[in-house]
Order: C-alpha cells, then sequence, then structure tokens
C-alpha cells in the first residue's frame, strides 16, 4: 500500500506506446546479438588456446559450461562459433561445384589441422 503512494501508476505505467515498445524491442535484439558475438569470440579464444588440450567442439562446450550460458544463449554461440570455424570450408565447397572438379581430396587449410596434428604428435602416458 505504501508503495502505490511512493510509485504512482501514472508515473511507472505498464503498457509503452507503440513506437517506443518497437524501438525497446530493436534495441534489446541488437544487445542480444552483441552478447552472442562476444560469447563466440571468447569461445574462439578457447579453442585456438586448448588446441593441443582439447578438441574444438570439447573446448566450447567447456567454454559454455564454465561460463554458465543458459541454453537458449548457449545453442546460439555453439552454433556461430562452429560455423566460424568451418566458414573456409564452403567457399572450396562451392568452388568446386562450380567448375565440377566436387570429388578432388585437396582441401583448403583449416586452422584445426594443426590443432589435430599436435594432438596426434602428443604422446599420452
Amino acid at each position: 500500500m505504501i508503495f502505490r503512494s511512493l510509485f504512482p501508476e501514472s508515473l511507472f505505467g505498464r503498457r509503452l506506446h507503440p513506437n517506443a515498445e518497437r524501438r525497446l524491442r530493436l534495441a534489446q535484439a541488437r544487445a542480444d546479438e552483441t552478447i552472442i558475438r562476444a560469447h563466440v569470440d571468447n569461445a574462439l579464444m578457447f579453442v585456438d588456446t586448448l588446441a593441443e588440450d582439447l578438441s574444438f567442439d570439447r573446448a566450447i562446450d567447456t567454454y559454455i559450461r564454465v561460463m554458465a550460458i543458459p541454453e537458449p544463449l548457449a545453442s546460439a554461440v555453439a552454433t556461430r562459433a562452429l560455423v566460424t570455424l568451418g566458414r573456409d570450408l564452403v567457399p572450396f565447397r562451392r568452388r568446386a561445384r562450380e567448375d565440377g572438379e566436387e570429388d578432388v581430396e585437396v582441401k583448403p587449410r583449416v586452422r584445426l589441422d594443426d590443432a589435430a596434428a599436435r594432438q596426434r604428435s602428443i604422446r599420452r602416458v
């Protein structure tokens, strides 16, 4: 009861004007996108840093677990990180299809290849 006199409904109405609500949704979408982009950049840094110890998918999962990212956001971060890692493969396949050389075994160099080679060369005791 006392809060009604301190914070009357007329000052803090529950409904926003439709234009204000639209602007608010746009601002929220931009903020969400910025958060996702920051998490993807940090997850890729985890992949690069832990390349000798963990596979790229385990490094992304570890980042998501350590940062306690909630599920809808965690899926978006993991997917975008994987897309970024695999981006070099897409143009190659598109060019191969256009040139009719889809069965060519030569693939572009991906930064994950170096990490995989290092993991194979490490002898585990």
